[in-house]
């Protein structure tokens, strides 16, 4: 009996033992740097905020190589072109002919649309035709797309206005489809909406010779006034949206603009080829050129090209509605219900039929539209 309860008591230990074991074994490792083997003391251990601040060494980012070349100085371009010369296995490929069409390939790729190279004079691209588009929304708001900056879309930005009259208390001018390499006509649309003497914009050259374009007439329309921007918006259209920015305070929903807004100068070649340099930046209000990063919009809204130039297509024949506003589908209700019938499936039907598909939505007109509310509920109050 005596041997049982010696048994049971060794038992009992050797259980307790164990799981002490286990628990040691699961519980954290104190936050020291020294072993308890080293013979430390504590005093000479790291403390444990030191240790946990400490950080990992990281890999360095492997440079790209525009980065690479924009760090090199003038003398170890020198020095490359000339080890390149002497040394690469096939000298008729860094010959000076081969080296200066790669200085002005590589000039055109840096500089963007400061440099283009044209096959002659007749390949000069066109500029885009976009018709000039109007409508007065929700009773009160002037929509006007300029399209074209041309005299005759000019005319028509003046018909509107006057026919807009004094029922809009706010305009939202779409610069979505407006492109030119004409300054003189984008500072017309600009005199429209900028207050009398002010300076519009500059075109600084290199030689110093800038060119002001001022407002000589009175503003034919003064109030809230909303611009709607993207890629598509180009050239003098961006001096348009800086000056109507300034001078009325003017928002800008969309996407930024081209960063295009520069003069060319076609100099020909010898061949017969046409080089077309940027002569000239133009200089919004506040002092900022406007090239080559164009304006940022005050509230970004993103829109596929595609879908936008949908809806400027179909707006034409349908107006702007369709596009931002919401019309009430039917549903299914209690009176289908008791005639057997069920309108959602019905138009379902109706559009497989007839191949309508879904109308693409305007973002931006529709963010400029809220806008324009919320400002008039805050106005109010």
């Amino acid at each position: 009996m005596v041997e049982r309860t010696v048994m049971r008591f060794l038992l009992f230990n050797l259980a307790i033992a164990m799981c002490a074991v286990n628990l040691l074994a699961q519980s954290p490792a104190p936050k020291s740097s020294a072993s308890p083997a080293s013979g430390a003391s504590p005093s000479s251990a790291p403390t444990p905020a030191k240790a946990s601040t400490t950080p990992s060494p990281s890999p360095s980012a492997t440079p790209t190589t525009e980065a690479l070349i924009n760090s090199l100085s003038p003398a170890d371009l020198q020095t490359a072109i000339s080890l390149l010369k002497n040394n690469f296995t096939n000298p008729d490929s860094v010959n000076e002919t081969q080296l200066n069409r790669a200085t002005l390939e590589g000039a055109i790729a840096r500089l963007g649309h400061g440099l283009i190279l044209l096959p002659d004079k007749t390949s000069a691209p066109a500029e885009p035709s976009a018709p000039f588009y109007g409508e007065l929304l929700e009773g009160h708001i002037g929509y006007l797309r300029f399209g074209s900056l041309t005299p005759a879309n000019l005319q028509a930005l003046e018909k509107n206005l006057a026919d807009f009259g004094k029922k809009i208390d706010a305009l939202i001018i779409d610069l979505r489809a407006s492109w030119t390499n004409d300054f003189g006509i984008s500072s017309d649309f600009a005199k429209r909406f900028s207050p009398k003497g002010k300076t519009l914009f500059t075109l600084r050259k290199a030689s110093k010779q800038d060119r002001a374009f001022n407002s000589d007439r009175d503003p034919a329309y003064q109030g809230l006034i909303v611009l709607l921007t993207d890629g598509d918006t180009a050239g003098g259209a961006e001096t348009i949206a800086a000056a109507l920015r300034f001078y009325d305070k003017a928002l800008i929903i969309g996407q930024p603009t081209a960063g295009h807004a520069v003069e060319y100068s076609d100099l020909p070649l010898p061949s017969g080829k046409i080089l077309r340099v940027a002569v000239a930046e133009a200089i919004s209000p506040d002092g900022h050129s406007l090239y080559p990063d164009g304006l940022k919009p005050d509230l970004p809204v993103e829109m596929s090209m595609v879908d936008k130039r949908q809806v400027f297509q179909l707006s034409a024949e349908k107006g702007l509605g369709p596009f931002v506003y919401d019309v009430e589908r039917p549903h299914f209700n209690e009176a289908a219900l008791m005639a057997g019938t069920n309108p959602e499936l019905e138009l379902a039907e109706q559009r497989r039929w007839r191949g309508q598909e879904r109308l693409p939505r305007d973002a931006v007109l529709q963010r400029a539209l809220d806008l324009v509310a919320s400002l008039e509920i805050y106005q109010k109050r």
